[in-house]
C-alpha cells in the first residue's frame, strides 16, 4: 500500500512537472504576444485604484476610464519626445563618444606603460571595444523608445480590463456560489500586487528623480533620460540599479574623465543606498516575503522566458504565483521554500486544508 502510494505521488511529481516545462516553452514562444498582455494587465494593476476612486465619486466608468487613458498618453507622449530627441541627439554624437573613448583608452595604456605594464595597443583596444560599448548604450535607448511605441495595443487592452475590473468580482461570486475561496484568493492577490506596484512606482520616481538631479549638477549630456533610465530598470531587482548607472558613468568618463566618472558613480550608489535600504523597507515593510535568492533567480527565469520585461515583471510574476500557491493545501509547501522565512500556518489555513 505505501508502495502505491509513493508511486502515486511520484507519479503526480513527474507529471507536474512536465506540465510545467511543457508551459513555460509555450510562454516563451509566444513572448511577443504575452508581453504586451502582461504589461497592459500591469498598467491596469497600477490604474484600478484611481478608476475605483473616481467611480466612488460619482463619474460613469466610461468617463473614469477616458480620465486614466488621457493621462497615460499625456505620459507617454511626453516620454516619447524626450527619449525619441535624445536618442536622435545621442546616434548623431555616438561617432564623437566612441572617438573620445578611444582616446581615453589610449591614455590608460599610456598610464599602465608608465608603470611598467605593457599591453599589446590593438589587443587591449579589441577587449574593451569602445564602439561595442557606446552600441550597447543605443541599443538600450533604442528598446526603452520600442517599448513606448507598442503602446497602443496595450492601451485598448487597459481599457478593456478596466471596464471588467468592477464586475469581475460579482462574476466570480455568481460562478462559485458555494466557495468563497476564488473570489478571496484573487482578491488577496491583487491587494498584495497592487500594493507592490504603487509603492515600488513610488520610489522609483523617487530615484529616477535623484538621480537626474544628481547627473545634471555635474553636467553630463542627456540627465532626463538617464533619470527615466534610473526609473524604469529600478524596477529590475538586485542589478537594475546597476545596469541603469553604466551609460551615464560611461558618458561621464569619456566628456570629463575619470575623476567625475568616479563622482557619477558615488552619486548613483548613495542614491540607491538610501532608497534601497532605508526608503524602500520603511515604505513597503516586510509583506513582499520572497527571499532574495528566490528574487535574484526570478529575475534570470522570467528575463529567459520573456525577455528584458520579464526582468521589469519578475517580482510581481513571482509574487503572484507564490500567493496562488500558498492558498492551495497541496502546494503550500512551495510557496514556504519561495518565502524569505518560515511561517506556520494560521488557524483557518489549517481549517481550510483539513477540509
Amino acid at each position: 500500500m505505501s508502495d502505491q502510494m509513493a508511486w502515486g505521488r511520484g507519479s503526480r511529481f513527474l507529471l507536474t512537472a512536465a506540465a510545467f516545462i511543457v508551459v513555460v516553452a509555450g510562454m516563451r514562444e509566444a513572448a511577443t504576444l504575452i508581453v504586451p498582455f502582461l504589461l497592459a494587465v500591469f498598467l491596469a494593476v497600477v490604474c484600478s485604484p484611481t478608476f475605483f476612486w473616481l467611480t466612488r465619486r460619482g463619474f460613469p466608468p466610461i468617463v473614469a476610464v477616458a480620465t486614466i487613458i488621457l493621462i497615460i498618453l499625456f505620459i507617454e507622449l511626453l516620454l516619447g519626445a524626450i527619449v525619441g530627441a535624445s536618442i536622435d541627439t545621442f546616434i548623431e554624437k555616438l561617432p564623437s563618444y566612441q572617438e573620445r573613448l578611444r582616446e581615453e583608452a589610449a591614455a590608460l595604456l599610456a598610464l599602465f606603460a608608465h608603470f611598467g605594464v605593457d599591453l599589446p595597443r590593438e589587443r587591449f583596444l579589441e577587449l574593451i571595444d569602445p564602439g561595442a560599448a557606446m552600441a550597447l548604450i543605443g541599443k538600450m535607448l533604442t528598446g526603452l523608445g520600442g517599448m513606448l511605441t507598442n503602446m497602443f495595443l496595450i492601451l485598448i487592452t487597459v481599457i478593456f480590463m478596466l471596464f471588467e475590473a468592477g464586475n469581475f468580482p460579482a462574476k466570480l461570486r455568481t460562478a462559485f456560489p458555494q466557495a468563497q475561496t476564488p473570489v478571496q484568493q484573487l482578491s488577496r492577490v491583487a491587494a498584495g500586487i497592487k500594493r507592490y506596484l504603487a509603492m515600488k512606482t513610488l520610489i522609483s520616481l523617487g530615484t529616477g528623480v535623484a538621480v537626474g538631479i544628481w547627473v545634471a549638477l555635474l553636467g553630463v549630456d542627456f540627465p532626463v533620460l538617464w533619470a527615466l533610465l534610473a526609473f524604469f530598470l529600478n524596477y529590475v531587482p538586485n542589478i537594475g540599479s546597476v545596469i541603469a548607472a553604466i551609460p551615464a558613468v560611461l558618458l561621464t568618463f569619456i566628456q570629463f574623465g575619470f575623476l567625475r566618472a568616479l563622482i557619477v558613480v558615488g552619486g548613483y550608489v548613495l542614491i540607491n543606498v538610501i532608497f534601497s535600504n532605508f526608503i524602500e523597507p520603511k515604505i513597503m515593510g516586510r509583506r513582499l516575503g520572497l527571499s532574495t535568492l528566490v528574487v535574484f533567480l526570478s529575475l534570470v527565469f522570467w528575463a529567459w522566458v520573456l525577455g528584458p520585461i520579464g526582468m521589469v515583471l519578475s517580482v510581481p510574476l513571482t509574487m503572484t504565483v507564490k500567493i496562488a500557491l500558498e492558498n492551495t493545501p497541496d502546494t503550500r509547501w512551495i510557496a514556504v521554500l519561495l518565502g524569505d522565512e518560515p511561517r506556520t500556518a494560521t488557524a483557518s489555513e489549517k481549517k481550510g486544508s483539513k477540509a
